[in-house]
Order: structure tokens, then sequence, then C-alpha cells
């Protein structure tokens, strides 16, 4: 039997991943195991020498891990060592490669709802592992600008240095809305209940040319962004879709075996 597992802060508890490989795993003949793990931030190191120590195949990374996993890696792959954010982990005995799945997880949602960002304008939420990585295929196709709006600005300056894009707040966008043809949100932030102020801020912002919107959370109620697409009459794509093509990149990682994005939805909608 194979052994994965995420590993994350609580909220690894809340993830979809461990019932939704669990259920692929069954669907396609693998005997596999995969179970969250909380790891506390001075436990990275440990956790890391975990996965060699009880010979655990393969390993997610949530929040708020991305970046912090990365010098226990004996190798990165060349997404991941650009963006700067690791969310899959191959062990192969004694070492751990890390890659990137969030990224091309994010460009195939993009390609499947025929939502071309070459020449596009976007703004960014966040300034986490989920923006690196959307900031990343933003820039590799070529959008013609990208605004990084986050809270920690030592972090956008680190984004727009490795991997492009520049530098917005909240008080600027009040003042002067920008053009956004694409907005995607990559806090954890959907919902009045997660931020009341953040939830009014972007209630009452008039987003410009906007085409699509996209919140990387998913089972929020009262999806704030959801209801701003709806506003504004353009679609809306939540965080499930990127998370279904993201597990089909990584289950392509860990088995070398190619399951459609629908299998890992079905298996969601059946959680």
């Amino acid at each position: 039997m194979k052994i994965f597992c995420t590993l994350g802060d609580e909220r690894a508890f809340r993830t979809k991943s461990p019932a939704m490989f669990s259920t692929v795993f069954k669907r396609i003949g693998i005997s596999a195991a995969y179970v969250p793990f909380k790891v506390f931030p001075d436990q990275i190191g440990a956790a890391m020498q975990s996965l060699k120590s009880l010979n655990i195949d393969g390993a997610n990374v949530t929040m708020p891990y991305k970046s912090s996993v990365i010098p226990y890696m004996n190798i990165l792959s060349e997404g991941a060592n650009i963006i700067g954010a690791v969310n899959t982990i191959i062990r192969n005995d004694q070492e751990l490669k890390g890659y990137n799945t969030n990224a091309i997880g994010f460009m195939d949602t993009l390609e499947e709802r025929g939502f071309n960002v070459t020449n596009k304008q976007a703004v960014v939420f966040g300034s986490g592992g989920g923006a690196r990585a959307v900031v990343f295929i933003l820039n590799w196709l070529r959008a013609a600008s990208i605004q990084i709006s986050g809270r920690n600005d030592k972090r956008v300056d680190d984004i727009i240095r490795r991997i492009g894009g520049s530098a917005t707040s909240l008080e600027i966008i009040a003042k002067e809305p920008p053009t956004a043809n694409i907005i995607i949100n990559t806090t954890p932030i959907s919902s009045p209940d997660d931020s009341p102020e953040f939830a009014c801020f972007i209630k009452n912002q008039d987003f410009r040319e906007c085409e699509l919107i996209v919140d990387l959370n998913y089972g929020r109620k009262k999806n704030i962004w959801q209801s701003k697409a709806v506003e504004l009459g353009v679609p809306f794509i939540d965080g499930l879709a990127p998370l279904a093509h993201s597990a089909r990149r990584t289950l392509l990682l860990w088995t070398k075996i190619d399951v459609e994005p629908a299998e890992f939805l079905k298996a969601i909608d059946a959680v």
C-alpha cells in the first residue's frame, strides 16, 4: 500500500483532498491511503524528515507552508523554483522533490473555460503561495498587466522581483478602480464571515471591463466574489475546478496515471 498525505495548519483537516484522492485511488484500483496532518510552524523540518522516516510516498502542502518547505527539498522543479512555492512533494528513497501543480492547474482551468489571458489586464488579491502560482501563469501566458494587492508588502515585493507584476493597494483601488479583465482571489477571504471589512470593500468596488472572476477558495456561503460576478454579469469560477486540475497533475506525478479532472469533481461531489 502507498501512503500519501497533506500537510498544513488546522486547515489541513478542512480540505476535501483526503476524501477526493481516496475516492479516486479506489476508482482506479490503487491500494493507497491519503491522510491529513497538522504541522506547527516550528516543526516543518521534522515533518519533512518524517516523510522519509515513515516512507510516505508523496505529500501535498497547503497554506501556510508552501514556501516554508522549500529549504528541506533536495530537488525543486523549475516551476516551483521560480514560483517559490511547493504544493506537491515526491519522496524517492531519502530524497524529496518539490513541484507546484497549483500553477498548471490554474492554467488548465482557464483553458477549460476558454479564457485567453494574453494581453488581458489582471488583478490578483493575496500574496501567498496561491498568488505566486497565479502570477506565474498570468506572466507565462503574457497577460498585459498583473496588479497584486496583498497585506504583506514584503511578500508582494518578492513576487514582483521573482516572477513579475506590479504592486497596488486597497487604498489605490478605492481611489482609482483598475481595469481588470480578470480578477483572482488567492486570499482566505471569500465571505462576510471571513472579514466583514474586506467583504464590504469588494462589494463597493466597480471593476471596469471585468470578464471573469476566479476565487481559489470553495465551499463558502454568501461568496462575495460570486456575488460580485453576478452583479457585473460575468462568469465565476470557484476553487473546485483549480483543485481538480491541480489534483490531476499531482496524481500524474505520484503514479504516472492520468485521470480526468471530472473524476476528481465527482469524488468531491460524493463527499
